[in-house]
């Protein structure tokens, strides 16, 4: 789960790489050094798979950025970004459902994630003008809602992308 605190950087999004979320040793309830090295080493692991898909997946962005240029429907970048994804391999599941449990309950409200690459980064695509406070609440909510890690906001509407990519990572989700 996403709690209070989780340390954000400019723009409202950002790296949490603490050790939060992770369980305590039941040694008297406090982490121990052995315990919070295994925690690091796993965290360290998952964040380099996933660090690996999030790479070719920027690289991929700006290749289609490079191409097309900004101003374009957030569908004309997917469309393009899932051909670039499909023809280097990797897995790509596109308008993803995330049910809402409410008391117990799933709900299909109608949330998609944009694109799931290999089942596990969450990408998410906009072209809007700047990424509002509200874009990274959103984020925040999906990770939560999806509950994965880390996720990508891309905003294509830049002249350089580099400036409309942010990456979260929430580590009370990772393993």
């Amino acid at each position: 789960m996403i709690e209070a605190g989780v340390p954000v950087t400019k723009g409202g999004v950002g790296r949490s790489l603490g050790l939060r979320g992770f369980e305590a040793s039941r040694a008297g309830g406090r982490t121990t050094a052995k315990d919070a090295k295994g925690a690091k080493r796993n965290k360290n692991r998952v964040l380099k798979r996933t660090g690996d898909f999030t790479r070719e997946v920027i690289g991929a962005a700006i290749e289609v950025h490079r191409s097309l240029g900004p101003g374009l429907l957030e569908s004309a970048y997917r469309a393009c970004l899932v051909h670039e994804f499909s023809s280097s391999g990797l897995q790509v599941a596109t308008e993803v459902p995330i049910p809402v449990e409410y008391r117990g309950t799933r709900l299909d409200c109608g949330y998609r994630i944009d694109l799931v690459i290999e089942g596990q980064l969450l990408v998410e695509l906009k072209s809007v003008k700047a990424i509002e406070p509200i874009h990274a609440a959103q984020l925040l909510t999906y990770l939560k809602l999806a509950r994965r890690p880390i996720r990508l906001l891309i905003n294509f509407n830049v002249l350089i992308l580099k400036r409309g990519i942010r990456r979260v990572i929430v580590s009370s989700f990772l393993p």
